[in-house]
């Protein structure tokens, strides 16, 4: 049985949650301030976890910091903030997913239950992955340019993972969309895929403003390039 941790001080919002989780098989810890949640995290395993970002005692942001520092489980953020430097900071500190309040509670079902089954599916009989000077140890979870090991969040590196996977393939945003998260698009928010695949390439390219690795193909999406 999958074990969710989450971290909400919205006693409503709480009960709501837990109850429809349950409702899916999946057991709950709770807690509401990063104090409890340092007790939580500690005395337990959990196979995702879900942060609210604004607490009485701090940031989900600085927690999600914390559970990176050990785990690469599924994250998903939940904020009242959609702006890009938002996204930005969710995705740099290792977040999956985010999702602004209020939300309807399908979308945030059917969202974590993509974000389990994408971890689960993570796990390749592959070993490796190489390429354009960029090598993915599977089993590891390390990316490594020229030798050089790359810090990737867990959204950048399942991003990646998927571009590699596809080489040379042009893949539309509904598709990476439909790929990494397992549902429909349009409960991403808007401009988050930009987001990611600019931030990926600020990591993984040599000139992040003119890509070789990662190219645009003008009304059809990206793809993997291999022809330079």
């Amino acid at each position: 049985m999958k074990r969710l941790f989450l971290l909400e001080d919205d006693l409503s919002l709480i009960n709501g949650l837990s109850f429809a989780v349950k409702k899916q098989g999946y057991e709950i810890e709770v807690a509401r301030t990063t104090l409890e949640a340092d007790t939580l995290w500690a005395n337990g395993k959990y196979d995702l976890a879900v942060l609210d970002v604004s607490l009485p005692d701090g940031s989900g942001f600085d927690f999600c910091r914390k559970i990176r520092q050990a785990s690469k489980i599924p994250v998903m953020f939940l904020t009242a903030a959609d702006e890009e430097t938002d996204i930005i900071m969710g995705l740099d500190i290792g977040g999956d997913d985010y999702m602004t309040k209020p939300f309807k509670l399908a979308v945030f079902l059917s969202r974590l239950n993509a974000l389990l089954r994408r971890s689960e599916n993570f796990n390749t009989t592959l070993t490796e992955l190489s390429s354009n000077d960029i090598n993915v140890q599977l089993l590891k979870g390390e990316v490594y340019k020229k030798g050089q090991l790359l810090s990737l969040t867990a959204s950048e590196y399942k991003l990646l993972c998927l571009f590699m996977e596809n080489p040379d393939i042009v893949l539309s945003s509904e598709q990476i969309l439909s790929q990494l998260w397992d549902c429909n698009e349009s409960y991403i928010e808007n401009n988050s895929l930009t987001v990611y695949i600019r931030r990926l390439r600020t990591k993984i390219e040599d000139k992040p403003g003119e890509p070789q690795r990662i190219i645009t193909v003008r009304g059809m999406g990206y793809k993997w390039n291999t022809t330079n």
